[in-house]
């Protein structure tokens, strides 16, 4: 089945989401046909709040902001340390210690409400799956590369936390983890936040362009999600397969 077979047998399948999305995006190219109307300036407002709030409240926000564990925060806090406005090393820790805090919860949650997540987590089965076999083939090095599986990074700590996966060794692998991600997003960024601000300007001067941009960008998204799925099933029959024959 080609790629436009399975777009359309998509659209065919989920009329409530295509619906949904349609509705976001009408409603969003809405908002952009007012803001160039209005001549309200974003770039300013922004400028403003971020010299007013960013060196007062500019690490608490980074540590929410890690909790959720959103490379946006941490790309902002590069940004801002090429800026001068924080300090990196300090950035890195708020950020990495943000981090920390989401995955432990993560993990707590998965220890202490392991009937309830089994329950309410059924569309989740093959996720929660894939994460067992995957500590049971690479062990405590799994929880240190989770944060860069996207579309896993709160399923396996809390996965983890459903199995007697020792707390005090989580706790330090992740902590440690979480450190070495915020290093690596905020360093990047602050070498390359000249690079990034010249791209930003860029689109500035042309707004027609960020609608192309999202329409490929969610297209994108959708692809991804689609085919790791039917990845996710593959690599769920190959390690248990390994796992098996390891066993006999």
């Amino acid at each position: 089945m080609s790629f436009v077979q399975r777009f359309f047998a998509y659209i065919q399948h989920n009329p409530k989401r295509i619906f949904v999305w349609g509705l976001v995006f009408a409603v969003i190219i809405g908002l952009i046909v007012l803001y160039k109307q209005s001549g309200f300036s974003l770039e300013e407002f922004i400028t403003q709040l971020w010299d007013r709030y960013v060196e007062t409240w500019g690490y608490l926000i980074l540590f929410c902001w890690g909790i959720l564990e959103g490379e946006l925060g941490l790309i902002f806090a590069g940004l801002a340390v090429h800026d001068g406005k924080m300090n990196l090393f300090l950035a890195i820790f708020v950020a990495g210690l943000g981090g920390f805090v989401g995955d432990q919860i993560y993990f707590y949650i998965g220890r202490f409400n392991r009937k309830t997540i089994q329950e309410e987590f059924t569309s989740q089965r093959r996720k929660f799956a894939l994460a067992h076999l995957l500590l049971k083939k690479y062990g405590w090095s799994i929880i240190f590369i989770q944060r860069y599986m996207y579309g896993m990074r709160t399923i396996i700590p809390m996965s983890i936390g459903t199995t007697r996966y020792s707390a005090l060794k989580f706790a330090i692998i992740n902590l440690f983890s979480a450190w070495v991600w915020a290093a690596i997003t905020i360093v990047l960024t602050r070498i390359f936040g000249e690079e990034i601000f010249i791209v930003l300007d860029w689109f500035k001067d042309r707004p027609y362009l960020l609608i192309p941009l999202a329409i490929v960008i969610g297209g994108g998204v959708w692809w991804y999600f689609n085919s790791q799925t039917k990845k996710m099933d593959k690599r769920i029959a190959k390690i248990q397969s390994e796992l098996d024959s390891k066993a006999k």
